[in-house]
Parts: C-alpha cells; structure tokens; sequence
C-alpha cells in the first residue's frame, strides 16, 4: 500500500489556478518511489498480448537501432498497483476542480536514451474536447527528470486562453510571448497541470531513464469516459501489437 500524501495546501491550489499547473515536491517518499519503480519494472516485463496493456515503441535517435519503449497505456485494468496510485491521486485532484473526479485516461512515458521529446502543446489539443470541457493531469515522477533527459517544460499563465486549436501543435505564431520554462523533478515528486497549459519536453540524448505516470482526470459530473476514450483510440492508434502489417497509424499531438 502506498502512503497517501498530505492534501493540497491552500498555496498549491491559488499557483495552480495562476500558472495553470503547480509542483508537489516529495509528495511521495522513498518506500513509495521504490514501489513505483518496481511496478513499472513489472508492467514491461508483462508480455505484450493484444486486449491488454497497451506497449508503443519508438526507434532511438541515437543512430544506434535501438527499439525502445515509448510509452505504456491503459494499466490499471492489469496492475493493481497502479490502480491504486490512480486512486490515490484522485482527492487531490478533485480539491483543484472543486468537485470529485474521474479518471480520462493514464500512460506511463519511459523516454529512454535516445527516446524523443514531445513538441509544444496543450493537451486538449487530441480532441478531447468531445468527451469534457476539462481536465487536470498529473505527472508522477519515477526517475529523477532533468535538462539533459527531457524534463518538462511548462508555461505560465496562458492557460487561461483556453484552447488554442485541436489536432495541431503549438506553432510559433501560438507560441508568441510564452516563456518554456525547465521543471526538474526528482522521484516522488508530482506535478498537477490544466489541460490549456502549454508544455512540452525535449529528447533524451543522455544515457538516464526518464519514467513518469501521467494520470488524467475530469470532473465526475462530466461523466466517465474512459472506455470510450480507449474504444475510440484503439481503432486510430491501437497499441504495436495490435496494428495490422502495412497500414500506417498517425499520432496527430
């Protein structure tokens, strides 16, 4: 069993609607971090099986051939250990929305060396604006996140534009006057951010891992989406071992 960590402070919750995200420093402790650890060991052991968890990888930028693991989705269903940080997480996100929340969706980004980054953009730009008005994510660092392996990188403030477009990243004409500001986290660390918060990260050239759970909530008043969501995005970009040989699957942002 993980330790719950304190609810939110009242400063937490007047930065994050000011910035549009805020950082939880240690809000998990050792004990904790090293389960976190061991789980995401035991979810890339699992064999990748269709109808289970979803496994997409990637090619290293390092010219080196490497395959590499990008990303895994939809846990919880196959790691009860997960589905109990998603639980954990749950409260504290229902303080930020000022009422209990749901979880949308969940992925854990390796981001190995010679993993790539991902370019600015808001995460209400994948379309799903068609399922909630609103979302809260939260990131969950395994790893320690640094410069040189593609932490993240937020803007401040302009959250409050609300969407900028759907299915496109930020351009440079979006991007005019945003500040990308380097967020280092170090291993129980957690960062909550708004779905309109500008953010991205660079590739990891280094030779550290960069593992962080992502959870994402909306407000259970807007109903509970996550099977549909999966439904919907299985049929547009299933996980590796799911695709058909020759059809080729575009993730859009």
């Amino acid at each position: 069993m993980l330790k719950p960590p304190s609810p939110l402070s009242e400063q937490h919750i007047t930065d994050f609607n000011k910035d549009g995200f805020v950082v939880y420093s240690n809000a998990f402790g050792a004990e904790d971090v090293a389960k976190l650890d061991q789980w995401t060991q035991e979810l890339t052991a699992m064999p990748e099986e269709p109808g289970k968890h979803w496994v997409y990888h990637e090619k290293s930028l390092k010219g080196d051939g490497k395959d590499l693991i990008s990303r895994i989705e939809n846990i919880s269903p196959f790691h009860p250990g997960f589905k109990e940080l998603s639980e954990i997480l749950k409260p504290m996100v229902g303080q930020l929305m000022g009422e209990e929340a749901v979880m949308f969706k969940e992925k854990i980004n390796f981001k190995m060396p010679g993993g790539d980054g991902f370019k600015p953009h808001q995460d209400s730009q994948a379309g799903w604006d068609v399922y909630a008005d609103f979302f809260i994510s939260v990131l969950v660092c395994i790893d320690e996140a640094t410069v040189e392996n593609g932490c993240l990188q937020m803007v401040s403030g302009f959250h409050q534009r609300g969407l900028y477009k759907s299915w496109e990243p930020l351009n440079d004409e979006d991007m005019k006057g945003m500040d990308f500001v380097h967020y280092p986290t170090k291993p129980g660390d957690v960062v909550f951010f708004d779905c309109y918060a500008p953010h991205g990260s660079e590739p990891n050239m280094s030779d550290k891992i960069r593992r962080i759970y992502f959870a994402t909530y909306n407000k259970l008043s807007e109903g509970d989406h996550l099977a549909q969501y999966y439904a919907d995005k299985r049929k547009s970009y299933p996980p590796d071992i799911e695709r058909e040989q020759g059809k080729e699957y575009v993730f859009r942002v």
